[in-house]
């Protein structure tokens, strides 16, 4: 008999489920307060849809197949599927398309990382047939009152952008292109004078290297550099939206302007960018979205692009950070309480007052007593479940005891 779950899934135990479900109540209340409709999509899809294009490496879908030898996957991210249903079968709603969701993605871990997790949780948006700067900084404002909203305020928006990103390594011979990309993405200053470049394309390849920190000083940076006429219109769309969101709330987001970010599911056109936590000298990632305008047009019967802009968040991640916050339940529904029958005769009365405290307005947990228990076991019961109130109760009369928490 296998007594574990499988390498790389998990349980989850009631105290953790209650957190997480607080965690993820709050954020939705956000969502609707800005008017997305929440979705639920198909834990099951094509292997073709979930790859967008080739946007998304095979080898991160966990592969299914059918008993005609037809490949399915199970979603390891919900963009994909979501931008499938929205031009498939919400066509002809009113644009633009604003949708919400909670739910669980799969991953395959890479070779030789047996163990590593495989399931994760995530809630987030999709804002779609909507392109623009207003788009752009309603999605950052939201993903700023979400994390507001679970009592985050010690994190910073990484931001980058897709197209502005890739531009600046045109320059680059086409077959080091990505060597240089992953590089200068991963900090690896070491790794990118090692590459067979030329000076002068080294010089360059480290002047992109420190295109990070505050945004009005990165903008400057790389006015300086010879740089497109869709890139200068990169930096001013960039500057704009900056300016646009930071005068629209009362505290500046921190935003850092990141220009080598990349994302793992390369599907962006636009802004790219990552909620990140810096706490107990660890780095977690929040969530991560951007803009993606060409995703759509991959799933629309006549191939009519659309744009789209969007952000997860990791449920796991926000769960580890707010641990020691006051604001995450540190034990399940204190509003508990367990009825008791005196004795066999009395067990259809026993019912018939736990229904009727369950029938208030208010949810409350109740909970029946099924025998078998001396007193001193039912108040050990009762503590180590944080169940409050006894109620011990015959056919004719209750009697109500408190049971104070230990």
């Amino acid at each position: 008999m296998i007594h574990q779950p499988p390498a790389g899934a998990r349980d989850l135990l009631p105290l953790e489920v209650a957190q997480k479900a607080w965690i993820n109540d709050n954020l939705q209340k956000v969502f609707q307060r800005w008017g997305y409709q929440r979705i639920v999509t198909s834990t099951l899809e094509w292997l073709d849809t979930l790859t967008a294009g080739g946007a998304i490496d095979r080898s991160k879908v966990i592969q299914l197949q059918t008993a005609e030898s037809q490949s399915l996957g199970l979603r390891p991210e919900l963009t994909a599927s979501i931008a499938r249903a929205a031009v498939t079968r919400m066509a002809e709603n009113t644009f633009p398309q604003r949708l919400c969701y909670r739910a669980n993605v799969f991953r395959q871990p890479p070779r030789g990382d047996h163990g590593k997790q495989m399931e994760f949780y995530q809630a987030g948006v999709e804002l779609l047939f909507a392109g623009g700067m207003l788009a752009d900084a309603e999605i950052l404002l939201l993903l700023a009152e979400t994390l507001a909203a679970v009592g985050l305020d010690d994190w910073q928006l990484i931001l980058g952008e897709a197209a502005l990103g890739r531009s600046l390594l045109e320059p680059f011979p086409a077959e080091q292109r990505d060597q240089v990309r992953l590089a200068i993405a991963h900090l690896d200053r070491v790794g990118l004078q090692t590459l067979a470049l030329t000076d002068e394309l080294k010089a360059y390849a480290l002047k992109i290297f420190d295109l990070r920190g505050k945004p009005e000083d990165v903008l400057a940076q790389v006015s300086l550099f010879d740089l497109s006429n869709q890139a200068k219109t990169s930096v001013k769309d960039l500057k704009a939206l900056f300016e646009l969101v930071q005068n629209s709330v009362e505290k500046p987001l921190p935003i850092v302007l990141d220009l080598t970010l990349i994302q793992t599911f390369d599907y962006y056109t636009g802004i790219v960018f990552e909620a990140v936590n810096f706490s107990n000298n660890q780095s977690h990632v929040l969530g991560q979205g951007g803009r993606y305008d060409k995703l759509l047009g991959l799933y629309h019967p006549q191939r009519e692009d659309h744009p789209g802009i969007g952000f997860c968040l990791n449920l796991e991640e926000l769960h580890t950070c707010l641990l020691q916050s006051p604001h995450l339940p540190h034990q399940t529904q204190e509003n508990a309480w367990l009825v008791i029958a005196k004795a066999a005769t009395d067990q259809q009365a026993a019912f018939k007052y736990a229904e009727k405290l369950r029938q208030g307005d208010e949810v409350i947990r109740v909970e029946l007593e099924l025998g078998g228990r001396s007193p001193a076991q039912i108040y050990e019961y009762a503590r180590r479940s944080n169940i409050a109130r006894l109620v011990w109760i015959d056919s004719t009369e209750t009697n109500i005891e408190i049971l104070e928490a230990e």
